[in-house]
């Protein structure tokens, strides 16, 4: 009852609009956005930036392009935040409308990429592997719905849904390489959200980094089992203290700002992740290991604009600007920094490998990969 009222008011609400300006115009032309709030349907918050327009504002009403975020909020200050602000940037500079709806819960996912089929968005980008499922269902019932899925390939099977993957080790071995150089105890930590196959690219790369880098390191990794628990974070970060880490990487959104918050209270480093998380704590992030979601997310609001959109799986890696270790170098030595770009350039013309599987790790490494 309460969708028809809102589709009722919405209705009227354009009919004024478009009779305002003398007449409807063609719709997905993406020239003009307006605004756009409403009510999450998980009782989060559903946002759209301010009026954007470009090219020929004649034609079209604007390309509607709805994220369903995962648990942890548009501030998690990681992966939600750094999409939301690839799509606002789409919506300056391209003149898409953008909305976001936050999830509370894996409960809240079909219902909120429900509400974006039912405001008929031109697609849907969903955050995240969790929402792999809802995201399928929802493709499957929609075929004429164009989706796109972040850090998730089981759905590259669908014609109306483009998955979004990132080489992460890539930007994983770089901080691990930055550990590995920088730590005085020779032990650094590792803090995982949860432990699984797209995760876990993640702990390859800074396992295999910080070793390369240093054959004397240890590395200790927890998996904290969520991505918006910031005491477990937290937790997890002072028992590697406690051992003597002396520099801890966080893969796990907003649990990880709890680790941030413990490697600044022991006054070590801690390195972030998605972002560049130096504002968060700047005395205490010596560097990040940056997944260029908004950079996708963008890439996804341009293909739409242009019409080439395409389904099945695309891949960002370091040499396409998908994935990069953070431009803040404040808290480096010229000596690091020296090193790291050699390192880049190394990855990009296949003079490193990264691993990219367990099987490619051990093979390597060794079975040293571990999380308790």
């Amino acid at each position: 009852m309460k969708k028809k009222i809102l589709a009722v008011v919405l209705t009227a609400a354009m009919a004024l609009g478009l009779a305002a300006c003398g007449g409807a115009p063609a719709k997905n032309d993406g020239n003009s956005a307006g605004d756009s709030q409403g009510a999450d349907a998980s009782g989060g918050e559903n946002t759209a930036g301010d009026d954007a327009s470009g090219g020929d504002e004649s034609t079209g009403d604007a390309i509607k392009i709805g994220i369903v975020l995962d648990v942890g909020g548009v501030n998690d200050g990681s992966f939600n935040q750094s999409s939301w602000e690839g799509l606002q940037r789409a919506q300056a500079e391209l003149g898409v409308e953008a909305q976001y709806l936050e999830s509370a819960g894996d409960a809240d996912y079909a219902a909120n990429i429900e509400t974006f089929i039912d405001e008929e968005c031109d697609l849907i980008i969903c955050v995240g592997y969790m929402l792999a499922d809802a995201t399928r269902t929802a493709a499957e019932a929609n075929p004429d719905q164009k989706f796109a899925i972040i850090d998730d390939s089981t759905c590259a099977d669908l014609p109306n849904v483009a998955c979004l993957m990132f080489k992460q080790e890539q930007a994983s071995y770089l901080v691990g390489y930055v550990a590995g150089m920088m730590t005085q105890t020779n032990k650094v930590g590792f803090v995982l959200g949860m432990a699984n196959e797209t995760m876990n690219l993640f702990g390859y790369g800074y396992y295999a980094g910080a070793i390369d880098a240093n054959p004397d390191v240890q590395v200790s990794g927890m998996n904290a089992n969520s991505f918006a628990d910031a005491e477990t974070g937290k937790s997890n970060a002072n028992a590697m203290i406690t051992n003597g880490a002396d520099i801890i990487f966080h893969a796990a959104g907003g649990t990880g700002l709890g680790v941030i918050d413990a490697c600044k209270e022991a006054g070590i480093y801690a390195i972030g992740v998605d972002s560049d998380q130096s504002k968060v704590a700047p005395e205490t992030i010596i560097t990040s290991a940056m997944k260029r979601v908004d950079n996708a997310v963008f890439d996804m609001a341009q293909k739409i604009k242009d019409g080439t959109y395409e389904s099945g799986v695309i891949t960002y890696d370091l040499s396409a600007g998908g994935v990069d270790i953070a431009p803040t170098k404040d808290l480096l030595t010229d000596e690091v920094v020296t090193k790291i770009e050699e390192i880049k350039q190394q990855i990009i013309d296949g003079t490193i490998t990264v691993p990219d599987s367990k099987e490619a790790f051990e093979a390597a490494y060794g079975d040293v990969y571990e999380l308790d």
